[in-house]
């Protein structure tokens, strides 16, 4: 009779994968396909554990990293779970916003890391439909409902509306990067504010980061030597079953991507 030993191990750490384009389609990081997972990692690290975020993203929709950076921290503050967010390739705009869902920042000497601004804009193709010869017929009720229309002249009043949300935007970016970095960020705060974006190694002294490091140092860090990480992520089905649905969202995002603000 054979007797097999089987030796402790040490318990996982949990990590949270946050990558891609931050946007409410199927197949992008939303607060839809995140929702559950973010619940069920902060379940997993237990109370007064710890959860890392490994973030892989250049941002997107405001409306989506307000959801899942809001999510974690109830969630986290909640379960009593201390969060650290591993910033990989990139962890800009509203990368970075998830970023500062936890209490740590990580970042590699290369990352790109910042880019705390809003971005948005068009095309004006009115001369375009003159020059072949097609008319523009544009009915509404209600005098702002074709505001940033591309086939019609730009107003001064449709620039100063998008000028001014976007600024609302950028506050409230700016508002919770104070909240979530207090007493870490330079006392030229512009510096940090102008959208811009630079490397982990100057955003470590520019308090946007804590620390440079990477994702599997983290778990040693956390776990020990032998550490393995139980890594919580979106499943994804296959490309036959995704494809007619995909179509039909790409079709509504290129007529809308134009105008809507990012960050």
């Amino acid at each position: 009779m054979r007797f097999r030993l089987r030796f402790w191990r040490p318990r996982p750490v949990i990590v949270l994968e946050l990558h891609g384009t931050l946007a409410a389609r199927i197949g992008a990081l939303n607060i839809a396909a995140y929702g559950r997972l973010i619940e069920a990692a902060v379940a997993a690290a237990g109370e007064g554990g710890t959860l890392l975020l490994d973030i892989e993203s250049p941002g997107g929709s405001p409306v989506q990293s307000d959801l899942i950076a809001s999510r974690i921290r109830r969630l986290a503050e909640e379960k009593k779970v201390r969060v650290v967010a591993v910033i990989g390739e990139v962890g800009a705009s509203g990368g970075y916003w998830l970023a500062c869902a936890a209490d740590e920042i990580v970042a590699n000497p290369m990352s790109v890391v910042g880019s705390i601004g809003v971005i948005g804009g068009g095309f004006g193709l009115g001369a375009a439909l003159s020059r072949l010869g097609v008319q523009r017929r544009l009915y509404t009720a209600g005098k702002n409902k074709a505001r940033l229309d591309p086939f019609s002249p730009e107003k001064p009043d449709d620039e100063k509306f998008v000028r001014a949300l976007m600024a609302d935007l950028h506050e409230r970016f700016k508002s919770w990067v104070r909240a979530r970095r207090p007493g870490k960020l330079p006392a030229d705060e512009e510096a940090v504010f102008d959208g811009g974006w630079m490397l982990g190694e100057r955003a470590l002294t520019m308090g946007l980061v804590d620390r440079l490091g990477d994702l599997d140092a983290e778990v040693r860090r956390i776990g020990g030597p032998k550490a393995r990480a139980l890594v919580f992520r979106p499943r994804k089905r296959g490309l036959l079953g995704r494809l007619p649905r995909l179509l039909a969202e790409a079709a509504v995002e290129a007529t809308e991507a134009a105008a809507r603000p990012r960050v």
